[in-house]
């Protein structure tokens, strides 16, 4: 059996971290932790490396700097953020929902909320995967949490 690539460390870069909400904070903390550990990431040229993402949003593009645990650069992977706004869009205005939901105390509120976010967690997971097949092999659970990091990276867009 092959050893498969995986995240040791996750980095990310960015001013909008400083301006997000205790609801954003906590879905952030909760992915990173999520991320280190369990996920299935590597180049698709070194699939089995254990390596840190630095990840960023520079000029509008989403940077995906992947280095060794020697904090040598092996990779850099950038897309096109477009693509992605909208379902981030949409998932700010969840988060907007929830916590207002939260706020008055509506529990039905709250998990229909809670089932549309899942469902754009999905979506962002699905488009993760395709923009980044044939440069990073991710699974579907580690393409979530990438997601919900691009989300939080964002909002200072």
């Amino acid at each position: 059996m092959t050893e498969r690539g995986r995240l040791i460390k996750v980095i990310l870069d960015g001013e909008s971290l400083h301006r997000l909400s205790a609801l954003q904070e906590a879905d952030l903390a909760q992915a990173v932790k999520d991320l280190q550990s369990d996920n299935e990431f590597a180049p698709a040229t070194q699939p089995a490396l254990q390596s840190a993402l630095h990840l960023s949003i520079q000029e509008g593009r989403l940077v995906f700097d992947v280095r060794d645990l020697a904090d040598q650069p092996v990779q850099v992977v950038i897309l096109a953020l477009g693509p992605f706004k909208m379902l981030i869009k949409d998932y700010q205005m969840l988060l907007d929902s929830y916590a207002n939901a939260v706020a008055e105390g509506r529990e039905a509120r709250i998990q229909a909320i809670d089932m549309g976010r899942r469902g754009l967690h999905n979506e962002g997971a699905e488009l993760m995967m395709e923009r980044l097949s044939g440069k990073l092999e991710i699974d579907f659970s580690t393409a979530r949490r990438l997601f919900t990091l691009v989300c939080a990276l964002h909002q200072k867009l």
